[in-house]
């Protein structure tokens, strides 16, 4: 019998390389995308479509979730609210979206039984992300529980996380090895053109390519 998982792939860096590691091994891939209103959502899909296309995929989800803009309270979702350019702070910055990683692992999870899926793989990085409390080991751990038990009984879906513990570094690292597409890949926060550099985002993209000794194959601003 085939192995299936449902991978959710935003078309950034680490979501592609935890999507081919799905790939890897051994599993038959079934892509999730989710448009939520946030200012790069039209370079987002597209880097989504890429990365599919690149990587063979033809089982794919785009879905839309237009509420977050109302829910609002993120400079993802909200153009009210600048998206920081000084530098990465510590604590939670105003790029968090209040619980959209609980509401994508939902959806994923609803497709992962429809498809009969055993596992749902997500590129959530804990040790060099911003800080965001939806990316912690902890909290997907718990989310996988609650998912089980608000399943179908045969129901038994696994929450694969590759690369929780990786630097974006080692990410990059990573993603050389196995050829991942990083040329397709999208991060920047607030320009759908040329990355700005200077946004949370692109920050630790960068660093994460300057520690790895190798250049970033997409363009910035400056």
């Amino acid at each position: 019998m085939v192995k299936k998982a449902l991978c959710i792939l935003s078309g950034g860096m680490d979501s592609t390389l935890s999507t081919m590691m799905a790939i890897q091994a051994g599993y038959e891939v079934i892509a999730i995308h989710f448009n939520y209103g946030q200012r790069t959502e039209r370079r987002e899909l597209r880097a989504f479509r890429e990365v599919c296309d690149a990587l063979d995929i033809d089982q794919r989800y785009e879905i839309d979730l237009p509420f977050f803009s109302q829910i609002g309270a993120s400079a993802l979702t909200d153009s009210a609210i600048s998206i920081p350019t000084g530098g990465i702070e510590a604590g939670v910055p105003v790029t968090y979206v209040p619980f959209r990683n609980g509401i994508f692992l939902s959806i994923t999870s609803a497709l992962a039984e429809k498809h009969h899926a055993e596992a749902l793989y997500i590129g959530v990085v804990e040790e060099d992300s911003s800080g965001y409390p939806d990316c912690t080991e902890e909290y997907i751990q718990a989310m996988e529980k609650a998912i089980n038990l608000g399943t179908k009984e045969e129901t038994c879906i696994e929450i694969k996380m590759p690369l929780v513990t990786l630097s974006k570094a080692q990410i990059v690292q990573n993603s050389l090895v196995l050829g991942a597409p990083l040329q397709y890949t999208w991060s920047c926060y607030q320009s759908e053109e040329e990355a700005c550099g200077f946004c949370d985002s692109c920050r630790l993209r960068l660093r994460g390519f300057e520690k790895a000794g190798v250049a970033d194959p997409i363009a910035y601003a400056v």
